[in-house]
């Protein structure tokens, strides 16, 4: 087989890698049976490249591609691409020269200086190189200049001092459910006490600078309201998700809004979203998913106790901020995104280190035991759904890298089947929720794509790519586990062990296309639940790993 295209330099292992990322949202969107060779007609041309490896789980890995028969450049390939499937063509073009652009600065940063962290949690936090495997343009950050990139970037490693206002207290809004109320934590976070009627609340420093140039704030600045503070106090580092910082030994994370368009969507907070984990944490501390944890003791939420924003009593401004805890055990979970990411030209995923000295199989079943079927006994028992794609997925391990349970983490990423609504309300003694309440088969859609697509078959197809198991193989464990289960989440709630058989039984099974969904142009925070991303039905692997048995 010719040499592997991702081992090139740095530029040309960007390219390529963005090229294998748009033929696979291709193939897996447009059902293209990928076997020897695969070949997409756009505007009359033949866009075509052998298949290096196929994979039932979706990690196919391509040779050289070529545009009539000569090499492609991917921004002229996505050109075509979405000329022939119609859409927001230029902008994606835009956004795929500038993510070519910023993995080429990654990839040669990470061979310079391959070693990441001592704490290993920032280091899995770090590790994603090549960014979502699925997306036409993974590493878009629009708005993000050069320079900021080296200083925020987690894949440079970057860390920066928090930027500080000064706010009065009549334009704050708080809310703190457990811990330190959230101006006693903020004030502590800053090492320094405010005026008498002020606030403290933290900003990243790319929002703040930009929240100056935005009218309302500039408004409660003018009126003397908000006051600029500038950067001081310890220096934070982004985790995968850029807007969530972490610092080794401190007490808490801190989520903050960043009105960067990161792949589809802006990341800024709404008000809805600050009070959803003080939701969630309510709910599981009144013990209404205690079925769950008793069953699944090693597994557990993430909480979000606390938040802060300057709102003016109204809508949000973007400055704003949701407290998430840091469990004593920390050291001990790993970030899936972080732990499947290649790693060209180093060497193999934090996955394949690990499974390359224990037993795939058995990796496969102890994942799916402790990580995946939790997730579905929370749903079974509680009609939560949690948006846990492999960035929301920490995985923990044992000093020699067996998986002995999971965490998710997240408060946006909270869904509610609407036939749970009116137990969640009585619950809490509520009005209304702030979780996302859709229909349960909304949810089951959902729930499908970011916990088997995203997440579990990222596992089977990390493994299956490095060469360290055949994916039918752990695709029959992944079946085997999960009907092994079902019985338990028939006993969670009514109609429990749905979601699992149809996993288990359908021959297709929903999935989300990023390549349409970004061509559509939807911003999938801002956008209506029902409609959040385009979906359509893909084979379903676990049905042939089941049937193969």
């Amino acid at each position: 087989m010719r040499p592997d295209p991702l081992e090139g330099d740095a530029r040309a292992t960007a390219e390529h890698a963005h090229l294998e990322a748009l033929l696979r949202c291709w193939v897996r969107e447009r059902n293209v049976p990928v076997a020897d060779r695969v070949r997409i007609d756009v505007l009359g041309l033949p866009l075509e490249a052998e298949v290096r490896y196929a994979s039932p789980a979706g990690r196919h890995r391509f040779g050289a591609v070529t545009l009539a028969g000569k090499p492609v450049d991917p921004v002229v390939a996505v050109a075509l691409v979405g000329a022939e499937l119609g859409g927001d063509t230029a902008d994606l073009v835009e956004r795929t020269a500038e993510s070519v652009r910023r993995v080429a600065g990654f990839v040669a940063y990470r061979r310079r200086a391959p070693v990441g962290p001592a704490d290993r949690f920032l280091d899995a936090e770090q590790r994603l190189m090549l960014g979502h495997l699925h997306h036409p343009a993974p590493k878009s950050r629009d708005g993000l200049s050069d320079a900021d990139n080296t200083r925020y970037a987690p894949e440079l490693r970057g860390s920066f001092p928090l930027f500080w206002f000064s706010a009065a207290e009549e334009v704050v809004s708080h809310g703190s459910v457990a811990g330190p109320d959230a101006v006693t934590l903020m004030s502590s976070l800053a090492g320094r006490s405010p005026e008498r009627g002020r606030v403290l609340v933290p900003a990243h420093p790319w929002q703040a600078h930009d929240l100056l140039h935005r009218p309302r704030i500039a408004s409660l600045v003018s009126r003397g309201l908000l006051e600029p503070l500038g950067e001081f106090g310890p220096a934070w580092s982004p985790t995968s998700s850029l807007r969530t910082v972490y610092r080794t030994g401190a007490p808490v994370m801190l989520k903050l809004s960043l009105g960067l368009r990161i792949t589809n969507s802006r990341r800024e907070s709404t008000s809805t979203e600050l009070r959803r984990g003080s939701e969630v944490h309510l709910l599981l501390e009144s013990g209404y998913a205690s079925g769950t944890e008793k069953a699944h003791p090693e597994f557990g939420v993430v909480r979000d106790p606390a938040w802060i924003a300057v709102d003016e009593g109204g809508e949000v401004t973007g400055l704003d901020v949701a407290v998430r805890e840091v469990p004593e055990d920390i050291g001990d979970s790993r970030c899936l995104a972080g732990m499947v990411a290649p790693r060209p030209g180093i060497g193999r995923s934090l996955l394949g280190e690990l499974v390359l000295r224990l037993d795939a199989a058995e990796w496969v079943a102890d994942y799916t035991d402790h990580v995946l079927a939790p997730m579905l006994r929370l749903y079974a028992e509680t009609g939560i759904g949690l948006e846990a794609h492999q960035q929301n997925t920490l995985v923990r391990l044992d000093p020699a890298g067996r998986v002995v349970g999971g965490r998710y983490r997240d408060n946006q990423g909270y869904y509610l089947a609407s036939s749970h609504l009116p137990r969640v309300l009585e619950r809490l003694g509520a009005a209304e929720s702030t979780l996302a309440v859709v229909d349960d088969a909304i949810v089951d859609d959902r729930l499908t794509y970011y916990l088997l697509h995203n997440q579990a078959l990222a596992v089977i197809g990390c493994i299956g790519v490095e060469g360290l198991a055949d994916e039918r193989t752990l695709l029959r464990v992944m079946a085997a586990r999960l009907e092994a289960a079902l019985p338990a989440l028939a006993e969670a709630g009514p109609d429990g062990d749905r979601l699992a058989r149809r996993w288990l039984e359908a021959e297709v099974l929903p999935c989300k296309a990023n390549l349409l969904t970004r061509l559509e142009g939807i911003d999938e925070v801002l956008a209506p639940l029902d409609a959040q991303s385009v979906y359509f039905d893909a084979p379903n692997p676990l049905r042939e790993g089941r049937c193969a048995r």
